[in-house]
């Protein structure tokens, strides 16, 4: 039908529980803050939930993508992509930035 199948968690689900369904999902969502309101830090621990997950997508041979949204900003993308991420959310770290446009840039030159 076209469609595609994603899972979120929060800072609190252990990656652990989404072994069984890794087969069946196109996305993967890493909150690396808890959901409620902008312009919090990213808690670091979230990155080796992305770590698992990358290393479970390469070791199965499975091709869901995996997106981190929460705290995103210039001093921590870099951190991000090098965890597996292949799709940086972000929102407070592109509003507050001094030049949004080269924020974008920024955050594209990590691919």
């Amino acid at each position: 039908m076209g469609k595609k199948a994603g899972i979120s968690i929060v800072p609190s689900t252990p990656a652990s529980l989404l072994t069984e369904l890794l087969p069946y999902t196109d996305l993967i969502l890493v909150m690396t803050v808890i959901p409620g309101f902008g312009g919090q830090e990213l808690i670091p621990d979230c990155l080796e939930k992305v770590r698992f997950l990358a290393e479970e997508r390469q070791k199965r041979g499975l091709a869901y993508l995996l997106s981190v949204d929460g705290g995103i900003r210039s001093q921590n993308a870099a951190a991000a992509v090098a965890a597996g991420v292949d799709v940086l959310v972000t929102g407070s770290g592109f509003f507050n930035a001094p030049d949004p446009a080269a924020f974008v840039r920024q955050m594209r030159s990590y691919q």
